[in-house]
């Protein structure tokens, strides 16, 4: 469950919803909100501070690494929708060109 949160919150940090040096939700408030316990959001920011994508500091709370490499969580979550819509075409049977012609439809 904490991966999925970590997910989550990485997915709201490359789309902008949290960019670099903004606070972070508090573990209680997180918890309430998403309906999960304390302890699973807590190990969710854990892990993310041992990856550097955000920065915790007891009694000041959780902000978005302001040092954070932007582009590469933003590649990573690309990546992710990228398979994801690959194995989703494979199962269609969609034809590579075919495939390949709608991803240039939707850049431009």
């Amino acid at each position: 469950m904490y991966q999925q949160i970590m997910e989550q919150i990485k997915q709201r940090i490359a789309v902008g919803d949290w960019p670099p040096n903004s606070p972070l939700p508090s573990v209680r408030e997180l918890a309430v909100e998403i309906k999960v316990s304390i302890i699973t959001i807590k190990r969710a920011y854990l892990e993310l501070g041992r990856e550097g994508v955000i920065v915790t500091q007891q009694g000041k709370g959780s902000w978005v690494n302001d040092r954070l490499d932007l582009q590469a969580l933003q590649r990573e979550e690309l990546i992710q929708h990228l398979e994801q819509a690959g194995k989703l075409a494979k199962s269609l049977a969609l034809p590579e060109e075919k495939m390949l012609q709608m991803l240039k439809q939707y850049m431009e």
